[in-house]
């Protein structure tokens, strides 16, 4: 609280030159200004050369689904979208705005974005909730610059090099894990998504195994009523091959992997015991994890890996995101495609040679993660074409 008081905030915007002569005011501003306009005007591309927009990313937020805190507003979020700003100009070097939007209709939302997007290279959609932010996201791929939902995204992608690195120390294999999720919101969602190759191309993305979703009416299975969304619907459809009902305590028994995307207390220590020998276990809700680490390795936990700094196995999105949007921009992506997000993903998963039980990701303070997920990512839209001519 005192350091936020004493910076009212944690941006402030700052000149590339500056103005000490009548030169510098005649460059800068009239009438040498006038030149960009007019070069712009007849060759629209030129706004990435010639302005900010080439490397700005606008956060947008309605403030509906802050990570740990809920649906606290547009005002109250500001500080969470601040803190993401700050994370993509430390890490990568992007300059990015906090847009927070009074309003949580989701054809307002998309025209807000739509109206705003000449100023920005890329969009960062955050902290809006489920089913909404999947619908925001889909109706912005045609906007021409890359719009990520990170709360998906950033999540799935972290989540799985974590994952890879993980089964890969206990000596077990991604397609022969059952894995269960706990929340099916836009993380949980994703995860599952990406778990199963649901929407990805399948030479370049391995599924699972098996893998359960759990919401708070108990475990999704294709014909469920209570509970579902299309998005709901379409993963109950590829998921759950058994129709298994029940809890989360009937998901998990048996379950190599169990992923907490959802909030805090909901494992026990008898639900962790029935899992499966070398578990591997990611409670991650913020700030209180689904079971309190020390509690999941005493019930025979192999690897735990939370969404906290303060634990070893840290799994954080700010490993993906400065990198992604840092990869879209130098390759001037026109969107973000699954293919850059699995790249993302095994590039992330090798920075860790050799996986052990107390480390599978890099400290998210290392800064040699972000220049190579960038590439990564920058050489798969070149690859794939989805960049600007």
């Amino acid at each position: 609280m005192e350091l936020h008081a004493k910076l009212r905030g944690k941006l402030q915007i700052t000149s590339k030159i500056p103005i000490t002569s009548m030169k510098d005011l005649s460059l800068a501003y009239t009438p040498g200004v006038a030149e960009p306009c007019i070069e712009i005007l007849r060759h629209p591309e030129k706004v990435f050369d010639y302005t900010m927009k080439g490397n700005t990313v606008a956060i947008i937020t309605d403030g509906s689904a802050v990570l740990g805190l809920g649906d606290i507003g547009p005002e109250a979020s500001l500080p969470v979208m601040e803190g993401k700003a700050l994370l993509l100009k430390e890490f990568a070097g992007i300059d990015s705005f906090p847009l927070a939007l009074k309003t949580k209709n989701v054809d307002e939302l998309v025209s807000i974005i739509r109206a705003v997007s000449p100023v920005f290279g890329a969009i960062n959609l955050e902290d809006i909730s489920a089913p909404r932010c999947f619908e925001v996201e889909e109706k912005l791929q045609d906007l021409g610059i890359p719009v990520m939902h990170d709360d998906q995204h950033g999540t799935a992608i972290v989540v799985l090099a974590a994952l890879m690195n993980a089964l890969k120390a206990v000596g077990k294999d991604l397609e022969e894990a059952k894995v269960v999720v706990s929340g099916s919101g836009a993380a949980g969602i994703a995860v599952g998504r990406l778990l199963t190759c649901l929407g990805y191309d399948r030479k370049i993305c391995t599924s699972v195994k098996e893998i359960f979703l759990v919401d708070s009416s108990g475990i999704i299975y294709n014909g469920r009523k209570e509970g579902m969304n299309k998005y709901k619907d379409e993963i109950a459809s590829i998921t759950n091959k058994e129709k298994r009902k029940g809890s989360l305590k009937d998901a998990l028994e048996g379950a190599d992997v169990f992923i907490g995307v959802s909030r805090g207390n909901l494992a026990s220590r008898e639900m962790i015991s029935s899992m499966a020998e070398n578990a591997i276990v990611f409670p991650m809700a913020n700030p209180t994890p689904e079971i309190p680490p020390n509690d999941a390795l005493a019930a025979g936990a192999a690897i735990v890996g939370t969404g906290r700094s303060d634990f070893p196995n840290q799994i954080n999105n700010v490993l993906a995101f400065p990198g992604i949007f840092r990869g879209a921009l130098a390759a001037k992506a026109v969107m973000i495609t699954p293919a850059m997000r699995v790249a993302a993903a095994r590039t992330l998963a090798s920075c860790i040679s050799n996986p052990s039980r107390e480390k599978i990701l890099p400290n998210a303070l290392d800064k040699t993660v972000v220049p190579k997920i960038a590439e990564a990512v920058k050489r798969t839209a070149i690859d794939e074409g989805v960049v600007r001519g």
